[in-house]
């Protein structure tokens, strides 16, 4: 007989079970309760950013970041070439265009030199959106600093990143807005955790 090899079998235990009877004790099992605030709250901090939003995926992440940026039917969004679909596909739920830009050969994420290629051809992008692949960060600084340049938001995916750095500070905090996970079948296993991080109160 052969043994079962679990992909993420859920453990809990301790702590956890201490807080899942709080929750169901004070009668905080929907919408929300203390203990997503205060994570919100801890999640901002570990980031270093000013505030954050819990959701149910990250696709819902990137898609309120979409939205935020004011994407509508025919803008042109400037996207990673190479990562999973869900970056992308909020851009189509708005009827936006996508222009893929291409990787470079270090990261194998968005190459500044090709992004600011494609602002040469399509100056008017509504957002740029990055993806930090497999959890390694993408040259974050030449890309705000483009987009920064041409005065277009920059959307960080860092679903596959959070705990990584970039030149000593966390992925998350180079977007105005940021999409974080810890979804146990990303690239690198940790609990379930989406949200939307976000310089100013008004979006989270």
């Amino acid at each position: 007989m052969h043994k079962r090899i679990y992909l993420s079998s859920p453990t809990m235990h301790d702590l956890e079970m201490i807080y899942i009877q709080e929750a169901f004790d004070t009668n905080w099992v929907a919408p929300l309760g203390k203990n997503v605030d205060e994570f919100e709250k801890e999640m901002a901090s570990f980031i270093g950013i000013g505030h954050a939003a819990a959701l149910i995926s990250g696709t819902s992440a990137l898609h309120l970041a979409i939205k935020l940026c004011g994407v509508k039917p025919g803008d042109l969004v400037f996207c990673s070439d190479l990562t999973f679909s869900a970056t992308v596909n909020p851009v189509s739920y708005e009827g936006g265009l996508q222009v893929f830009i291409d990787s470079e050969r270090e990261t194998w994420n968005m190459d500044p030199l090709a992004l600011q290629k494609a602002f040469e051809m399509h100056p008017n992008p509504k957002a740029v959106i990055v993806a930090n692949l497999y959890g390694t960060p993408a040259k974050l600084d030449e890309i705000k600093a483009i987009c920064d340049k041409h005065n277009v938001p920059l959307i960080e995916d860092a679903a596959e990143s959070l705990g990584a750095t970039y030149k000593g500070k966390q992925t998350g905090m180079f977007g105005k807005y940021s999409a974080l996970s810890l979804v146990v079948l990303k690239n690198k296993t940790r609990k379930e955790y989406t949200g939307i991080m976000e310089k100013s109160s008004k979006a989270a």
